[in-house]
């Protein structure tokens, strides 16, 4: 993968207070391409988006004094933060709450600071290029191009919307559609949280922030989630893994449009679209008390499902496989090699995926990576990498032309049926398609459960 990309087209800013840290910074960038950008105030730099990448290096030893903080910086002038402390102090929780993730004793050598940045990564890119994450999007199925219709539909609107989808199948990125498209929460952040891997002691203070000394170790003010994305939009995605009591907390904050942070008496407004997504059945999930109802029907006001990959067809896939590695290889290097011969776009085409567009990417990086060391589409490398799918993803040519027989096919359907005792999700796995895809194929055939064998 093209890696020295970001390093040629940085800047990077230093406010290095009493660590002396701008000429260290320079020799280890300058030699890579960067341009490291000594700043005597922190006002040097005016407010607004930036026209390349960038990054601050700041000294804690000037936060008293700038009284701002990391979120607040990173929106006004579009650059995310690293900080440098004196060492030991990095890990401590109270001094550096949850926004203040990149951090770097002050010691630092040049592969720390370069590992830093390399997590900044992906932020960097698509501050590069923020329209490049619907530019690109595959839609050329009729299943995405109805999804892309329900999305143009509603977008401008401010109504909450829940997103259904498979595991992969791009909830997030159909939920930055929805923000990049809206004439007004559009020009505010996009704030994404995964509801799963919140810890249950620290739900209050992520979502709803905390005043300063709120707490032992309350150092400084926070701004949970909530206040982060007022003036945009908040995505809680696997909203249906929020436990009960926690789901009570983020519905009167839906309710009221406003919170209290911890240790604090003053109410903030809040103004937000929110964007919720899940891989479960809510609907279910409220009949066995194990999801809010009055939640529930807060956050469904629109209600839309993502297809599956196996919904979207061969031919999205392969424009998927495409899209990916022209981004990995860059223009110019997928444009270099040779037409991608049929074999390599068929073995995608039949392929099942059972974490849907994020399994095809990790395997289109295993592609990239096997033609940039051999310079060609070797047949022989790549053909083995399709056995690391879900079992049954590639199979022989022969056992393809078996299953696109719909009387074999339909026999197999029904023996993995009454393998696994007519239960559905079971039998989805075992033949390494969704479940909805199976229902489609009983449909297709007529299968119906007077065709089970008694027991």
């Amino acid at each position: 993968m093209k890696t020295d990309w970001a390093y040629e087209n940085l800047e990077v800013y230093v406010w290095e207070g009493k660590y002396e840290i701008a000429d260290r910074v320079a020799r280890f960038l300058s030699p890579l391409g960067v341009e490291v950008i000594r700043a005597g105030a922190l006002e040097a730099v005016p407010p607004g988006p930036r026209a390349k990448p960038c990054v601050a290096v700041i000294s804690v030893s000037v936060i008293g004094a700038a009284r701002f903080t990391a979120l607040d910086w990173e929106a006004a002038h579009g650059m995310p933060v690293i900080w440098v402390a004196a060492p030991g102090r990095e890990h401590d929780p109270g001094r550096f709450p949850p926004e203040y993730a990149h951090i770097l004793a002050d010691d630092f050598t040049g592969a720390d600071l370069r590992n830093q940045i390399g997590k900044l990564l992906p932020q960097l890119i698509a501050a590069e290029d923020p329209g490049g994450r619907v530019a690109d999007l595959v839609a050329g199925s009729q299943a995405m191009q109805q999804l892309l219709s329900q999305v143009d539909t509603f977008a401008d609107f401010g109504s909450n919307v829940l997103l259904y989808g498979e595991t992969g199948a791009g909830k997030e990125r159909i939920a930055r559609l929805f923000h990049d498209r809206n004439s007004t929460y559009g020009k505010g952040p996009f704030i994404a949280v995964n509801c799963g891997a919140i810890p249950d002691g620290l739900f209050e203070s992520q979502f709803f922030g905390h005043a300063k000394g709120a707490f032992t170790g309350a150092a400084f003010a926070h701004r949970g989630y909530f206040e982060q994305a007022t003036g945009g939009t908040l995505f809680l995605d696997e909203i249906g893994d929020l436990p009960l009591f926690q789901q009570v907390k983020l519905l009167r904050v839906l309710e009221e449009n406003a919170l209290t942070r911890l240790g604090s008496t003053m109410s903030v407004k809040l103004d937000f679209r929110l964007v919720a997504a899940t891989n479960k059945d809510l609907r279910d999930a409220v009949r066995q008390g194990k999801f809010r109802a009055d939640l529930y029907f807060r956050l469904a006001v629109i209600e839309m499902r993502i297809p599956s990959l196996e919904e979207r067809g061969a031919a999205d896939k392969v424009a998927l496989l495409i899209s990916f590695l022209r981004h990995m290889l860059g223009p110019s290097g997928f444009d270099a090699l040779p037409h991608m011969p049929d074999w390599l776009k068929g073995a995608v085409g039949t392929a099942y995926f059972a974490g849907n567009v994020r399994e095809l990417r990790n395997l289109a990086e295993r592609v990239g990576i096997t033609v940039q060391q051999t310079g060609h589409w070797d047949e022989e490398r790549i053909r083995p990498l399709f056995r690391a799918l879900h079992p049954g993803a590639f199979e022989s040519n022969d056992r393809n032309a078996d299953w696109r027989s719909d009387a074999e096919e339909r026999r197999r359907i029904l023996a993995a049926l009454d393998a696994n005792g007519w239960r559905r999700q079971d039998t989805a796995a075992s033949l390494g398609i969704s479940r909805k895809v199976l229902w489609e194929k009983m449909r297709k055939y007529q299968i119906a459960d007077s065709e089970a064998e008694p027991a």
